[in-house]
């Protein structure tokens, strides 16, 4: 039962009053790690640290002195964050191997506040993506493909067709981590958020995710995407373990000069029980092309929740919206082609055996370890930053983002609180369909009603208000002011309990196991 409650008042009050052991949630989790190995969620599985942080975790708890909430609990990071002494692969060849010197500073935070790392979740490689489906080593499976939910209402075209053929995409690109918080592997999952790559996979997979106010938690160590956008992102399965989880990560740290300098206080969530003063923003730009009707439907829904309940309710315009998405791509490239620069094979990583010439080993490397898809962003970003071309894409670019980001001060100025808006325009689309489309185009029909939040560098969540007809997770996405998480999680908090989410009744069967063998076991003296 402990592995399905909510941190703060269930699994942590459990660890202390000694009904379950830190070590006892840490092999349970390991457990059922192998048991959904199928599901293709974890890169590497780091058992015996986990184990000896869980030990290390117990002999605090005896003596009746945990470090917070967060002692014991067992947590999974996505490989796109460094991790000292485990691999960090970005899910890509050109980093298979890496072991990282340090730890990314969510990641230390996470441990000085004795969480149990399991281990390194699947990604889109070096997350560019927004299925979970373009990293080395395969795709990341569903959990609600083997939902009895899903099985009930899926009915296979023909007899041949099984559950194999059948099963659903994550989300991405931080997939992995959304799917092993849905499975209950671990308590809570870090990802990361450029355009969406946390709210997406957690709208797809039934869990809260919430992507923070830029600059509010630390980079430092997060491979980085688009320097002026990503944000690590939480996944857990409720938006109050959200709020504990934030609560550790955020505030300045000295290695990110993007960092807030003011201290930031953890906050409990209160329970609201009058939304009569809020002002609830629907952005009408957001009924965009493509928007599943039952999407629609349950939009429509959630805002007469607010209405009925005595909340404000006005139809806004956030008029720059349609040119985001393009304006996304060319800002989105430009950041890539200048971060990937580093991965040249002289100082780490992979590097070409070709030694003509270093421009020779270079090219080599390059080609050998990235993708298509990385390589094609690359050459994007490149041409878009030629001198003939550099103030018509990229400064023209920077100033519709200005425009996109004034948008929304307008939006809040005028006196609404919070926006609510889908998070993706349907359920989860099945790989083999997923996979008929490329990358960009995929990339640019997923991201479109999640990437303005970062383009203006807002907090945004994802929270899971219920099933389609096919029996799939479908999320509703908040934004909120600037800074103000705790407004934010407090008005998502009222909306996840009124919209009681089922949980995933996860059917495992044996014969699956073999589906992936590359997970590999990290094992550390």
């Amino acid at each position: 039962a402990a592995l399905k409650g909510g941190l703060r008042f269930q699994v942590s009050a459990a660890l202390k009053e000694g009904r379950v052991t830190p070590t006892e949630l840490c092999q349970r989790c390991l457990s059922l790690i192998k048991s959904t190995k199928f599901l293709n969620a974890y890169i590497t599985v780091a058992e015996e640290t986990a184990l000896k942080q869980a030990e290390e975790s117990e002999k605090r708890y005896r003596r009746g002195q945990p470090l917070g909430v967060l002692d014991g609990i067992p947590i999974a990071v996505k490989d796109n964050f460094n991790t000292a002494g485990i691999e960090t692969t970005c899910a890509s060849n050109m980093l298979k191997g890496y072991i990282s010197p340090y730890n990314a500073t969510v990641v230390q935070k996470l441990l000085d506040q004795g969480a149990v790392l399991l281990g390194k979740t699947n990604l889109d490689e070096f997350a560019m993506g927004s299925g979970s489906t373009d990293g080395v080593f395969g795709p990341v499976r569903n959990p609600w493909s083997y939902s009895r939910q899903y099985k009930e209402k899926s009915v296979p075209k023909s007899c041949s067709e099984d559950e194999e053929s059948n099963w659903v995409i994550t989300g991405g690109s931080s997939g992995g981590s959304a799917a092993a918080v849905s499975s209950f592997t671990c308590f809570a999952a870090l990802g990361s958020d450029t355009g969406g790559s946390t709210r997406n996979p957690a709208a797809h997979c039934g869990v809260v995710g919430l992507k923070p106010t830029y600059g509010l938690i630390s980079r430092h160590g997060l491979i980085p995407l688009v320097n002026s956008m990503d944000v690590p992102g939480i996944l857990t399965r409720c938006v109050d373990d959200a709020a504990v989880v934030l609560g550790s990560l955020a505030g300045h740290d000295p290695k990110d000069s993007t960092t807030i300098q003011d201290n930031f206080k953890p906050f409990e969530l209160p329970n609201l029980t009058d939304v009569s003063k809020l002002s609830i923003g629907i952005p009408k730009e957001y009924h965009a092309p493509g928007l599943s009707s039952e999407i629609l439907a349950l939009w429509s829904k959630a805002a007469d929740l607010f209405k009925n309940a005595g909340a404000k309710v006005v139809e806004v315009s956030l008029p720059h919206t349609r040119y985001s998405i393009v304006c996304y791509h060319v800002l989105c490239t430009a950041e890539v082609a200048s971060n990937m620069a580093r991965f040249d094979g002289l100082e780490y990583g992979h590097r070409s055996d070709m030694n003509k010439s270093t421009e020779s080993m270079y090219a080599a490397t390059r080609r050998e370890g990235f993708n298509e898809v990385v390589r094609g962003r690359i050459l994007s970003g490149n041409y878009f930053l030629l001198k003939q071309n550099y103030e018509n894409y990229f400064i023209k670019a920077q100033k519709v983002r200005r425009l996109i980001a004034n948008d929304f001060v307008k939006v809040f100025g005028s006196g609404v609180d919070i926006l609510l808006t889908p998070t993706t325009l349907s359920d989860a689309l099945p790989y083999r369909e997923f996979i008929k489309e490329d990358n960009r185009t995929r990339s640019a029909q997923d991201d479109i009603l999640t990437q303005a939040a970062n383009m203006a560098g807002l907090p945004a969540i994802n929270v899971p208000t219920g099933l389609s007809e096919r029996g799939l997770p479908v999320g509703l996405q908040f934004i909120g002011r600037s800074f103000q998480e705790k407004q934010l999680l407090t008005v998502a908090k009222w909306f996840e309990k009124q919209v009681k989410f089922p949980m995933i009744q996860l059917e495992v069967k044996r014969h699956y196991h073999g589906a992936f063998q590359h997970q590999k076991s990290a094992f550390f003296s």
